[in-house]
């Protein structure tokens, strides 16, 4: 049986992910430092916790759900108790597009994270309606890069991507490289900033005298509709008024040269910051 040693297996990602691979094929070690983490394990699922050291021997995987700034101290203090050949998987592309993984080349560094479930979706139960995050009901892509090790070791490493974020459609392989433009460039320097944006627009609407009910039904109605055509969820196209508002709203809003924010310098500097 394969065996995963989960670091931070009581935190807010972790407890995700123990809950997912509970009952699963894989053979797991839950490592967790708080007292609140090791109850929550306990108590909500059944767990009991190892120490460090118990969790790594024999690891075939290692998964850390530490937080981006403590990737980088986690694996520097773990990379020499692990054998050759062992998956250290990484939840997000920030720590390693940033260097922060150690060198050694005989392990294998494989990196993963959920695209989470998209806004056009076929879900008619309830709880997955309700699932924005993923992993728990509702379906999602996902996204996965073999950063270091041998071309077989991606196998297992979408495996377990699959089982932790499950349930998943879509599996894409990417680089580091490209999941770090997708975040934070895409995800979050543009569609994040963009929807704070919007929910702005709506503040100042109501500002104005538009009742905050009626602006917020208006807008997200519209962010449907229009989110359709522009994403080719269906066949349409824009009324004249709308294309034209488009043409003299996008100047006042963008500067000429933002698709800058994913120039590699850019990228990397976004990374700093959060690592």
């Amino acid at each position: 049986m394969t065996s995963i040693a989960l670091f931070g297996a009581g935190g807010k990602m972790g407890y995700r992910l123990a809950k997912n691979l509970k009952g699963s094929r894989f053979d797991v070690r839950h490592i967790e430092v708080s007292d609140a983490g090791k109850a929550r394990l306990a108590d909500d699922l059944g767990l009991s916790c190892v120490s460090a050291d118990e969790g790594l021997a024999g690891a075939d995987v290692v998964i850390l759900a530490v937080p981006d700034t403590a990737i980088g101290k986690v694996a520097s203090g773990i990379v020499d108790k692990l054998a050759p050949g062992t998956m250290i998987v990484v939840l997000d592309a920030a720590a390693p597009f940033a260097g922060h993984l150690p060198e050694r080349a005989d392990i294998t560094y494989f990196v993963t994270h959920p695209c989470h479930p998209p806004i056009f979706n076929d879900e008619t139960d309830p709880a997955a309606k309700r699932d924005f995050f993923g992993g728990i009901a509702a379906k999602q892509h996902i996204v996965s890069a073999l950063m270091q090790g041998p071309e077989e070791a991606y196998a297992l490493g979408e495996e377990v991507a699959k089982v932790i974020w499950a349930p998943v459609m879509r599996s894409h392989r990417v680089t580091v490289e490209q999941m770090a433009l997708l975040e934070p460039g895409l995800s979050e320097t543009v569609c994040a900033s963009l929807l704070v944006v919007m929910r702005e627009a709506m503040d100042e609407c109501v500002r104005r005298g538009v009742a905050k009910e009626a602006a917020r039904d208006f807008l997200l109605g519209h962010m449907n509709v229009l989110g359709a055509v522009i994403f080719e969820e269906t066949p349409g196209v824009f009324s004249d008024a709308c294309n034209k508002a488009i043409e003299f709203g996008k100047p006042v809003l963008m500067k000429d040269d933002w698709k800058r924010v994913f120039e590699p310098e850019e990228i990397a500097a976004s990374i700093q910051r959060i690592t």
